[in-house]
């Protein structure tokens, strides 16, 4: 009995020390939380045209201008740049994009944004970008909105031929025509 006891505190005591010897230590949240826009949003549906996964950078007291400057090229949120999944072929303008993932850049201006479908991939901000892989670009036209957005957002919209990509940061929007 004496010899029982003994051994079960001794099984006890070793499992407490390997479960802190292989604690795991997790990072802290990130600052620019991961958002995933779709179409539909009814993750239900099997007919999906199109997904963007992206980081929501803050504002903070900052401007938008700040944080993706004018005439640079911006990856479109935070951290990673974003990626765009078309389920199905669609067009951006003239240009037509085959089903599948790509980079979504931007590049702000004053009174538009440069929007950028590029075939590269799990790439960190927008260091490492280059235009030569760019499969579509097509200027898109500022709008101001009342309300601000204090984080940078996207959604989905449907569109009489297509989907529509809404960014909205501040009170900056833009609305991204993808067309079947």
């Amino acid at each position: 009995m004496k010899k029982s006891i003994i051994t079960t505190i001794a099984f006890a005591f070793t499992v407490l020390l390997s479960a802190n010897l292989h604690a795991q230590k997790f990072p802290d949240l990130d600052k620019s939380s991961m958002d995933i826009a779709s179409f539909p949003t009814d993750y239900k549906d099997a007919a999906k045209i199109a997904k963007v996964t992206y980081s929501r950078p803050l504002l903070k007291g900052r401007s938008v201008n700040e944080l993706a400057p004018n005439g640079k090229v911006w990856r479109t949120g935070a951290n990673e740049a974003a990626e765009i999944t078309f389920f199905k072929d669609m067009n951006l303008g003239q240009t037509k994009i085959k089903a599948g993932t790509y980079t979504l850049y931007t590049i702000p201006e004053k009174d538009s944004y440069t929007v950028i479908i590029n075939k590269d991939l799990n790439v960190w901000g927008a260091y490492f970008y280059k235009q030569e892989n760019d499969v579509a670009r097509l200027s898109v036209p500022v709008t101001e909105a009342t309300e601000s957005l204090e984080a940078f957002s996207m959604v989905f919209t449907k569109a009489d031929d297509g989907i529509v990509l809404n960014m909205g940061w501040d009170k900056m929007r833009l609305a991204v025509p993808f067309t079947e």
